[in-house]
């Protein structure tokens, strides 16, 4: 049961997702609402349709062009519009880096709006064939040919919606606020404000419950059936099956982490209690896919922001402006840190059992490998170390005594090293005066 719920939680995420799933829906439902509206029409019948002036009344041969006319219009405009998905897909590559793919994909504006005109073409498609006979002898579904109409008439604002969400999106200013928000979303999962488990518990908790003397021995090892990057630990999954069967679970990969076939991917004990069905209903727990997947990650959601940043900074794009917008994003999911409590490595069941110890995002190492992979870049650029500097001074005083300290050491060095990499006597004046200020 927790192996089902885990694995269709992340084939529901994986689909939710997909460029395809969303106009494969419409264009069901679109198929099914043409079979109800003809039934519809043919349970009210020509004569009261007619009572109704706001529809259009053709015959037979009228329907049918207007349903072609319809239907070929709107896989034009759809061809057109993957055409500039994929050409916007392709700038974004080049332009911002592979990794920021996946938010074009799973843009839901851009999936709906393919979705409505393939899903238009074939309601008409459907309903073309109800159009039957000449004369007396015909019948023309009235109301679903006029549905049609509106069908047209909704896809002309919602090409003319393409058109300006297309010119929105691929804006980098966008495109940060949308890793950004990934990000911030990331540090709400697995930050949450209220843990029960507090810094200073750590060391007595790890003590009071630390692992058998015989572990490692006496433990045996869940490995990969395939390759690929962690995506998703079911934390609540592991957590029954260990009280269910009695085990303590120590996970060697967490998400984010590449895992080749027959690789460890956790560690239970004792060895004796787990069968070939409980190892593989752990091995189904860590949901394992080709990329690494923002949901609870945030190394790679942080990761996607610098890369952005370093990009900008290099001598063939030479955008250092673009740097200077990273560097405030990052702020911004730093700053979400602001108070938070660091998850426990250690689970325990409701009479409190050791269950489950798990690796555990440090945040000093975090911020600082951020910023001095920014820094690295852009050492020898004042502007940008200046915002560096200031973003790093903000974010001091609401982390941890730790995390202030190192991002501290940090930032005193970027501003030696950018000293020596100054151009002008100008540039080197202000850097002094922002050592000057950071040693006060």
């Amino acid at each position: 049961m927790s192996f089902s719920i885990t694995r269709v939680s992340a084939i529901w995420g994986s689909l939710n997702s997909s460029f395809w799933f969303v106009p494969a829906m419409m264009c069901a439902v679109a198929v099914g609402l043409s079979f109800l509206l003809i039934e519809v029409d043919t349970w009210l019948g020509v004569g009261k349709v007619s009572d109704f002036g706001l529809l259009y009344t053709f015959g037979p041969e009228g329907a049918r062009v207007i349903l072609s006319v319809i239907a070929s219009s709107m896989i034009t405009v759809a061809s057109l519009i993957f055409s500039i998905t994929m050409l916007s897909l392709q700038l974004a590559s080049s332009q911002f880096g592979p990794r920021v793919l996946e938010n074009f994909m799973r843009d839901r504006s851009n999936q709906i709006v393919l979705g409505t005109f393939v899903a238009t073409f074939l309601y008409c498609l459907v309903v073309l064939r109800s159009v039957r006979g000449t004369g007396d002898s015909s019948f023309v579904p009235h109301l679903t040919v006029a549905f049609a109409v509106l069908l047209a008439a909704v896809g002309v604002a919602v090409l003319i919606y393409f058109i300006h969400h297309m010119a929105t999106s691929i804006r980098i200013e966008t495109l940060l606020k949308e890793l950004a928000a990934d990000g911030c979303a990331a540090v709400d999962r697995l930050f949450p404000e209220k843990l029960g488990h507090g810094p200073v518990q750590y060391e007595d908790e790890t003590d009071a419950h630390r692992l058998p003397n015989d572990f490692d021995r006496g433990s045996e090892q869940v490995n990969a059936d395939a390759s690929g990057y962690v995506q998703n630990v079911g934390m609540d999954a592991l957590m029954q099956i260990a009280t269910e069967h009695d085990l303590v679970l120590r996970i060697e990969t967490p998400p984010g982490r590449f895992l080749t076939e027959g690789e460890c991917m956790l560690t239970a004990y004792p060895r004796d209690r787990v069968s070939a069905e409980i190892a593989d209903s752990l091995r189904g727990v860590l949901v394992i896919g080709r990329t690494r997947s923002v949901n609870q990650d945030l190394e790679f959601s942080i990761r996607r922001i610098v890369e952005l940043a370093q990009r900008s900074l290099s001598p063939g794009i030479n955008d250092p402006t673009t740097a200077l917008y990273c560097i405030d994003r990052l702020g911004e999911v730093f700053g979400r840190l602001s108070g938070r409590d660091r998850p426990s490595p250690i689970r325990f069941d409701k009479k409190r059992q050791l269950r489950i110890l798990t690796e555990v995002i440090v945040i000093e190492d975090l911020v600082c490998n951020a910023f001095s992979a920014i820094a690295r870049y852009g050492i020898s650029d004042v502007d940008v170390v200046t915002r560096l500097v200031a973003t790093m001074g903000r974010l001091s005083g609401s982390l941890s005594p730790a995390a202030r300290e190192a991002i501290m050491a940090l930032n005193e060095q970027v501003l030696i090293a950018s000293e020596h990499h100054a151009s002008t006597n100008f540039d080197r004046k202000a850097i002094q005066e922002l050592l000057r200020s950071q040693i006060i």
